[in-house]
């Protein structure tokens, strides 16, 4: 069994939030591969369901992101899961839009609601890092992310959204290459072309030499012109 955790905040002041694409992408992968109604569990929403040959809970904590870990801890404790055995869906604003990346482990690097899960069951756990860019400015952070994306960003944030789902069952399998492979093609799928390449240039050919018909005393008087 996997716990897949999305990071949020409750309430539909929030929902379209940067800092909720992970509870964005739990419902993804919800919707797409027929996982039960939500449920009121563990100071979170929970459902379950199967991806391939895996069990996977998902849970969403209705916490506030600064105290995700309450309810993640409480979760993992019942169903008697490791740490290595979660896997948490964030925002990342070290990363570019529509960027995703895989990681085990390691720092919070500030994040509050990574921090919170720090504290509950430690840094031992997986992570899928979803870009929404950055502010430019650290002062900015806390005001960007619990801003709703932008029009413009919609169509790569489903890209990614559908990509996440598409590659979810090998996630459980702890294949992150075909995960991420899933959501790259959704984001940049390979174009396919039917132009022809353009022929090598050919090599010029030398121009013929012609045949020297200037008779011996010629030659020797022409070397004196």
């Amino acid at each position: 069994m996997k716990l897949f955790v999305g990071l949020g905040n409750p309430g539909a002041k929030y929902a379209g939030n940067r800092h909720n694409i992970g509870f964005m992408a739990l419902d993804r992968i919800a919707g797409d591969h027929g996982f039960g109604g939500w449920k009121s569990k563990f100071q979170g929403q929970i459902t379950e369901g199967r991806l391939g040959s895996e069990k996977i809970v998902m849970l969403k904590p209705t916490t506030f992101m600064n105290l995700s870990g309450q309810s993640v801890g409480e979760a993992m404790r019942f169903y008697k899961l490791d740490s290595t055995d979660v896997t948490v869906f964030h925002d990342e604003i070290d990363l570019a839009p529509a960027k995703t990346r895989c990681k085990s482990g390691g720092g919070h690097a500030g994040h509050n609601g990574l921090r919170s899960i720090h504290q509950h069951i430690g840094p031992h756990y997986d992570r899928v890092r979803m870009g929404v860019g950055h502010p430019g400015h650290k002062d900015k952070v806390p005001s960007y992310v619990l801003h709703d994306f932008a029009k413009a960003d919609q169509d790569w944030l489903d890209d990614v959204l559908r990509g996440i789902s598409d590659g979810a069952p090998h996630l459980a399998d702890g294949d992150t290459g075909r995960f991420l492979n899933a959501v790259s093609l959704r984001v940049a799928p390979p174009r396919s072309s039917t132009s022809k390449p353009k022929p090598a240039p050919k090599a010029a050919e030398p121009e013929p030499q012609q045949e020297d018909t200037r008779s011996p005393m010629q030659k020797l008087m022409d070397k004196f012109k």
